[in-house]
This record gives C-alpha cells, sequence and structure tokens, in this order.
C-alpha cells in the first residue's frame, strides 16, 4: 500500500514544519530581496514570475536532497564555491542592468524591457544557483522525516512541496507590496532613476555577500 508523503510525515510535523518554512521566507535573504526589488521596478506581475521562477528552483533543491545530490555541495568545497560564485556573478550582471537601464517612465519601461519569461528565468537562476538554498534544504528538511514512517525519498518531495506552497505565500504577498508601491512611483522619472540605482546597489551588495558565504 503507498502512504502519501503527507500522512507519512504526520499533521503536527507538517503544520510545524509549514509555519517555520514561512518564518524562513519572512526573514531577509537573497530570494526575497530579488522579489521586492524586482516588483518594486517591473509590477506586481513580473514579482510574481520571479517568484514562481524561485519556487521552481526549488523543486530542484528538493530534488537534489532527496536524492542525496545536495550532500556534495556540504560536503566539496570546490562545489559549493563555483556554484555560490556563479550566483554572485549573475547577481552583479543584473546590478548593471540596473544602472544602466534608460531613464524612462517606469510605466514604459516595464512594458518593453523584461518578458515575464524572462523574469522566470530569472528567478530560477538565481535560486538554484544559490549553495546556501541546498545547504539550508539539506539541514532543515531532515529533521522533520521519520525513516520509521515511510520511505524517506517521498516525505522529503512533500516537505520540499510544503515549503514551496509557503514560499509563495509569502514572496506572493512581498510582490503584491511591493509592486504595489511601484505602481504609484511610477508616473516619476525621478523615481524610475532612484529605483533602478537602489536595485543596482542591493544586487552588488547581494554578490558580495553571496561570494563570502561559507557552508
Amino acid at each position: 500500500m503507498i502512504v502519501p508523503g503527507f500522512l507519512m510525515i504526520g499533521l503536527e510535523a507538517a503544520v510545524t514544519f509549514f509555519f517555520a518554512s514561512k518564518q524562513q521566507g519572512v526573514a531577509p535573504g537573497t530570494d526575497n530581496i530579488l522579489v521586492l526589488t524586482q516588483s518594486t521596478i517591473n509590477c506586481i506581475r513580473a514579482g510574481f514570475a520571479v517568484v514562481l521562477g524561485l519556487c521552481t528552483g526549488l523543486i530542484v533543491h528538493t530534488a537534489a536532497v532527496a536524492f542525496g545530490i545536495a550532500a556534495i555541495l556540504q560536503t566539496s568545497a570546490y562545489a559549493f564555491t563555483a556554484l555560490k560564485l556563479a550566483g554572485a556573478a549573475y547577481l552583479l550582471w543584473l546590478s548593471w542592468q540596473a544602472f544602466r537601464a534608460a531613464s524612462q517612465r517606469l510605466m514604459l519601461t516595464r512594458e518593453n524591457s523584461h518578458t515575464l519569461a524572462q523574469l522566470y528565468r530569472r528567478g530560477i537562476v538565481m535560486n538554484v544557483t544559490n549553495p546556501k538554498v541546498s545547504v539550508f534544504f539539506l539541514a532543515f528538511l531532515p529533521q522533520f522525516v521519520d525513516p520509521e514512517k515511510g520511505q524517506v525519498v517521498i516525505q522529503m518531495i512533500s516537505l520540499g512541496g510544503l515549503f514551496i506552497v509557503a514560499t509563495l505565500l509569502v514572496f506572493g504577498s512581498i510582490s503584491w507590496v511591493a509592486g504595489s508601491l511601484g505602481e504609484k512611483l511610477g508616473q516619476s522619472e525621478s523615481a524610475q532613476k532612484f529605483l533602478n540605482r537602489i536595485a543596482g546597489t542591493v544586487f552588488i551588495l547581494l554578490a558580495a555577500r553571496l561570494a563570502s558565504a561559507d557552508r
């Protein structure tokens, strides 16, 4: 008989994990700051596209932990360093794009700069190239897994699904609030310049933080 992963975990453990995941999503980090900046600069829909990309990246991290791939990042300094430097380089590229953006009115920029598909891919790349997420999953998910209750892989995947739902709720809320603020600022050319410069600076700081991250 095949038992669903959520029944293996148990209701109490699942609820505890879900609320812990929401708290993790609220804590300042690379992903939620990316959602904040992209939603403000572009629009609510753009922010949601980034959120969906980030959650797609979480599927990759969940699979990596479930099948033991993430353990390589924890044990191999070379793999960890290579991945974090790739993520930092990508953030610097985003910073360069933000600083060089034309000082157009925000509403016009929203229509012409990035498609939702591009922003979705941006979210995937940013999440997948952040080794801290894999290491976090590797440390966090097993705490809620009980080998005596059934297949560990199925439990891991179920927990990853819960984490993604919590992330959608938290990051979706951030996107909505930030996008609404961006709509109000979108009629000002000076606000466009200011937002782009703020975003560029934030990306540089995030790149430095990621590049200096330890396992």
